[in-house]
């Protein structure tokens, strides 16, 4: 912790004083934080100039404790102060789904939030609020499509058929399905909803944004008990599914290791340190499709070990993005040609049509 990061310094520090429920002295407080205790006098200071409840308490031998009294059950939430102030900073998360059910509910719960704290204490906050920003690259846009959520969303909840009127990307007019709505997922800033095409029997998953129509029936279906959101997608990596088993193992170079270790990509994952600094990642998948373009991303500081055939992908992969590259001139039929490889560079899926069907229900 650092006087240079006031701001999260000052929030661990609301939640400190919000957990103590017999309180914390100032020289607790400055050991916790890694700061002076003059820097915390002046944090106190600055929450009780914005009006935030706190309580010194005496204690044997004069000693003095700081807590934040109470919660803000009496003004109409059963929640703490710094519980409240992270419900409204996690705001900026559901922004994707602005215009949709989720969000309209979510906005009249920031707004009962807002009207908790005085205007000196809502500045406060939203100066907090200004120090996080979630960028929107590649983010949906669901604002019009708030109706057509809400019926996909009674479908689900009712176990009723609905009648889906979907146009791929490679499509010029949209097809009607009729669909068992089992549940809706969220991946790479875009709402997937999975469900039971009627006609064949499987399970497939259409990109919310590429519908155009929903009707709800009156027919009702049960879905399977042994069915899972969770399960069904254990063997993908995003949201692509196969009905094969791959056990995949990538070298990555020092350059790109500790980025690929910080993160969680699958549940599967296995990630194994080299002396070099470089890393191997393994994975246990149904599909290829979507790590290919993933390792793609890393360029020359991926290399996949296992299995064959995904290397073999790989190498027509980059051999037919080296060609593309090889010409001195793009002429227009070329930049017709080549309009998506930036997809690939990026490991940005291509769901042009429904998902591949998944064999059997999970």
């Amino acid at each position: 912790m650092s006087e240079k990061s006031p701001l999260m310094r000052q929030w661990i520090l609301l939640r400190t004083l919000a957990s103590r429920r017999y309180g914390v002295t100032v020289r607790e407080l400055a050991k916790i934080m890694e700061v002076s205790e003059k820097t915390i006098r002046r944090d106190l200071d600055l929450f009780m100039q914005v009006g935030f409840p706190l309580e010194e308490i005496v204690g044997e031998h004069g000693k003095k404790k700081w807590k934040l009294s109470g919660d803000l059950t009496e003004r109409g939430l059963p929640i703490t102060y710094d519980e409240a102030i992270a419900l409204y900073l996690a705001r900026c998360l559901m922004e994707p789904l602005a215009g949709t059910m989720f969000w309209n509910a979510a906005q009249k719960a920031f707004s009962k939030i807002r009207s908790l704290f005085n205007e000196t204490a809502w500045a406060y906050v939203e100066k907090m609020a200004h120090s996080f920003y979630q960028t929107r690259t590649g983010v949906c846009d669901y604002a019009k499509k708030a109706e057509l959520i809400d019926q996909i969303m009674v479908g689900i909840e009712d176990h009723r058929a609905i009648e889906l009127r979907y146009c791929s990307l490679k499509a010029t007019q949209p097809v009607t399905y009729e669909v068992y709505p089992y549940g809706l997922t969220y991946h790479r800033g875009a709402l997937y909803l999975v469900g039971l095409l009627v006609e064949r029997n499987e399970i497939r998953h259409w990109k919310v944004n590429r519908i155009e129509g929903v009707e709800l029936t009156d027919r009702s279906f049960e879905i399977p008990e042994d069915f899972s959101l969770q399960e069904h997608f254990a063997g993908s990596f995003g949201i692509f599914q196969g009905d094969q088993d791959y056990h995949v193992r990538i070298w990555f170079s020092p350059v790109v290791a500790r980025y690929v270790s910080e993160a969680f990509w699958h549940a599967s994952q296995q990630l194994h340190s080299l002396r070099d600094g470089s890393l191997i990642a393994e994975f246990d998948l149904d599909s290829l499709e979507e790590i290919q373009k993933w390792i793609l991303s890393f360029g020359k500081h991926a290399e996949v070990l296992e299995p064959e055939e995904l290397r073999e992908k790989m190498r027509q992969e980059i051999g037919e993005m080296l060609a593309a590259y090889s010409s001195s001139a793009t002429t227009p039929s070329k930049q017709r040609r080549f309009a998506r490889p930036a997809q690939v560079a990026f490991g940005i899926p291509d769901l042009a049509e429904i998902s591949p069907p998944v064999k059997g229900v999970r």
